[in-house]
């Protein structure tokens, strides 16, 4: 898609793209940053280095939406993987604990370097049955989306205010219900921490960086690392290409990945697990409610960058609040926020019939949580689904 050298701007015109990638921003951070969290803090991060993981995030996702957008003139948005978040709750910690999952997080980005720069390897993902990798997405997300059930038994008058706040939104404006339900969290947990008469340390307000230095163990590389590349790619890099094609919009491949692979790369020390093309939230900058004029539209995503920085900020804060939260809250959120992403997986896995046994052992494998040889259930829950699927397909 070509752009004109003309771009006459006008005041309204102008507005409306800034306003949608400020929406944009609000609804990718508080959509889904509860879900980075748990899973960071999952895979042995602290409270500190989950607040790490959570601005850098922000930072090099941000970075990249203001470069891509500008340079070709695209709504091109980035966002941080929430299915590579989800399975890394699953997983837990690995041999090496903390620093192996950082090391985890660097091979990420170098192989999402390399698809990048090797076409093959994209084709090459691109290649596993769409229905298996949803299927292991799902039985990943299954455990987390229960949660919002569980809290809501243990702990039912700090849990019911989110869930109804959620259900009334789904009802009027689904695009805000998760957003106002972390807004209804937030007000279970200041009423805790008034009526518990806890404090919170001040310097954990202030964002900043905590480094680890990455190492590799086996563990880490085949139960972190495979499977979150393989979900980063199939949940969010192609579908994120589908869903810019379908506004208009061809996406330059080798640069967006060359963009998300070094961002990730380099944010792996800090906590970052993975950044990757925007697939949901990439409608709210690339749809004509972000500007009539298509060509215009890339100053939705160019704003969503400049308020991501914004957001970085805010992060520590953010994370802060989390860590205060009483039993149950957090993993509302979380689990809610994962509900409609369960739902289009499922979906995905169980519509073609002839892969559906292949996917239901995938997804039954996944959500077990069952770990051999201290790898994770996503890795084998694909590794069964792709041997079941070659024995049917063999024998039709």
């Amino acid at each position: 898609m070509s752009v004109p050298d003309s771009d006459v701007r006008s005041p309204s015109s102008a507005a409306q793209p800034v306003s949608a990638g400020i929406v944009t921003a609000l609804v990718g951070f508080t959509s889904s940053f509860a879900v980075v969290l748990t899973g960071l803090t999952a895979v042995g991060a602290n409270s500190a280095e989950a607040a790490s993981g959570l601005l850098i995030l922000c930072v090099t996702q941000a970075l990249g939406m203001l470069w891509l957008s500008r340079r070709y003139r695209m709504p091109i948005t980035l966002a941080w993987s929430t299915p590579g978040a989800a399975l890394l709750a699953g997983a837990g910690t690995v041999g090496g604990g903390w620093p192996a999952a950082v090391g985890a997080f660097a091979i990420v980005g170098v192989a999402i370097l390399l698809t990048g720069l090797w076409p093959r390897l994209g084709r090459a993902i691109a290649a596993i049955p769409s229905a298996l990798a949803q299927a292991m997405l799902a039985g990943v997300l299954l455990p987390l989306c229960l949660a919002p059930v569980l809290a809501l038994r243990d702990a039912p008058l700090a849990v019911a205010p989110v869930v109804l706040v959620w259900l009334v939104l789904q009802r009027y404006s689904t695009r805000w219900a998760v957003p106002a339900a972390f807004a209804a969290a937030g007000v279970v947990i200041a009423v805790s921490l008034v009526v518990g008469k806890v404090g919170l340390d001040a310097s954990a307000l202030l964002p900043g960086l905590v480094l680890t230095t990455p190492t590799w163990s086996w563990q880490a590389l085949i139960g972190i690392a495979v499977p979150l590349y393989i979900v980063t790619m199939a949940s969010q890099n192609i579908p994120g290409t589908a869903v810019m094609k379908s506004f208009g919009y061809e996406v330059p491949w080798r640069p967006a990945m060359l963009v998300t692979g070094i961002g990730t790369l380099v944010g792996a020390p800090a906590g970052g697990h993975a950044i990757n093309l925007a697939a949901i939230s990439a409608a709210l900058s690339a749809a004509p409610t972000a500007h009539p004029d298509p060509w215009k539209r890339w100053r939705a995503a160019f704003t969503a960058g400049w308020a991501y920085l914004v957001l970085a900020a805010c992060s520590a804060a953010v994370a802060a609040l989390i860590a205060a939260a009483p039993v149950g809250v957090v993993e509302t959120v979380a689990g809610l926020a994962l509900l409609a992403t369960l739902g289009g997986a499922l979906a995905s896995a169980l519509a073609d019939i002839r892969e559906r046994e292949g996917a239901v052992v995938t997804f039954l494998i996944a959500a077990s949580g069952v770990s051999v040889l201290g790898i994770g259930s996503a890795f084998w829950a694909l590794i069964a689904g792709l041997i079941v699927r070659t024995a049917l397909h063999f024998r039709r």
